[in-house]
C-alpha cells in the first residue's frame, strides 16, 4: 500500500474509528473511497475529510451539516468559500455551547442548592432519632 492510499483497516487503526463507521460515512456522500474489487481505498483526500467530519462531530455539527461544508470545497472559489462558511457556523456552534453551558451552570448551581437543604433536611432526621 502507498503512503496515498489506506485500507480500511488502516483508516480504522489510524483514527480509532470502527470499519462500520467508515462504511456509514460512505454511504452519506462524506467519504468516497477509491474501489478495487471489495476493497476500499483511502485517498488523502478522505483523510482530509474524516478528520474534518470527526471534529465536526466533537463539536456537536450534524452529519448534514458536515456534508455540506465539505461540499463547498469542490466549487469554484470553494476553499474561501467553505472557510468562511465554515468559520461562521463555528461562530453560532460556539455561542450555542455557551448558552447550553451557561443553563448547565444554572442547573448545577440549583441542584447543589437542593442537596445542601437535603443535607440539613437529613442531619435534622438524625437529631430526632438520636433524641428518641
Amino acid at each position: 500500500m502507498t503512503d496515498d492510499l489506506l485500507t480500511i483497516t488502516q483508516m480504522r487503526d489510524r483514527f480509532d474509528v470502527t470499519a462500520r463507521t467508515l462504511r456509514f460515512y460512505e454511504s452519506k456522500g462524506l467519504l468516497d473511497p477509491h474501489r478495487d474489487g471489495q476493497k476500499r481505498l483511502y485517498t488523502r483526500r478522505d483523510r482530509a475529510r474524516l478528520k474534518l467530519i470527526l471534529r465536526g462531530k466533537r463539536f456537536g455539527f450534524s452529519l448534514e451539516e458536515i456534508r455540506q461544508l465539505l461540499d463547498l470545497y469542490d466549487l469554484e472559489d470553494g476553499e474561501e468559500l467553505q472557510f468562511r462558511r465554515t468559520y461562521a457556523v463555528a461562530q453560532e456552534r460556539l455561542a450555542d455551547m455557551e448558552r447550553q453551558r451557561a443553563e448547565l451552570d444554572e442547573a448545577i448551581g440549583e441542584l447543589r442548592d437542593q442537596l445542601a437543604a437535603g443535607a440539613e433536611k437529613l442531619a435534622e432526621f438524625g437529631r430526632k432519632t438520636a433524641a428518641e
